[in-house]
């Protein structure tokens, strides 16, 4: 079930693809945005990633907390970030526990609406993000979450395609209050 503005963020301890462990009550008083990805080599995922790892100084200046969710176990995600410096804790889920917490749903109409996102295809094979091994839901959608400093849900964006995310104007919206 989707959850919705104005409800409170369902809790969670989980450890990060470092080994650290991360708790959503851990960061009470700060804003967060949490985001819910495909797999760890999934072009729109990375190319997501590098768009969000451009803002993460400035974003976590200004009191915001990035988590992102994929469905890729440790090792796949340390496989496909190796040499990149990661600005923000990356949860593996490849049991899908936080997915269905938080209602993010797989959709093959969604995956088949991503064709029509040419520009970004090109973006992400520009970059180099090649697609690799589907783990998980290859039609899982993205979902964005914003959470306030009291732990409530302020934004909860489901995508319409698998390549669909929270525009980043949006977040500066949330952050700035």
């Amino acid at each position: 079930m989707r959850l919705q503005p104005g409800q409170a963020a369902p809790a969670f301890t989980v450890t990060d693809f470092t080994g650290v462990s991360r708790s959503l009550s851990d960061y009470r008083g700060r804003k967060v945005l949490l985001s819910f990805y495909r797999y760890a080599s999934c072009p729109f995922c990375n190319l997501r990633i590098h768009q969000l790892r451009q803002q993460a100084a400035v974003w976590e200046a200004k009191g915001l907390v990035m988590l992102a969710v994929f469905q890729s176990p440790a090792a796949s995600i340390l496989e496909y970030s190796a040499g990149e410096t990661v600005e923000f804790p990356i949860i593996p889920d490849p049991e899908m526990t936080l997915y269905k917490t938080y209602g993010v749903e797989s959709s093959w109409l969604a995956f088949a609406k991503s064709g029509l996102r040419a520009a970004d295809i090109a973006k992400a094979t520009a970059k180099g993000f090649l697609p690799g091994k589907v783990e998980g839901d290859m039609n899982r959608v993205p979902a964005d979450f914003l959470i306030d400093e009291a732990g409530i849900i302020r934004t909860a964006f489901y995508g319409k395609d698998i390549g669909d995310h929270l525009a980043t104007a949006a977040v500066e919206a949330f952050i700035a209050g």
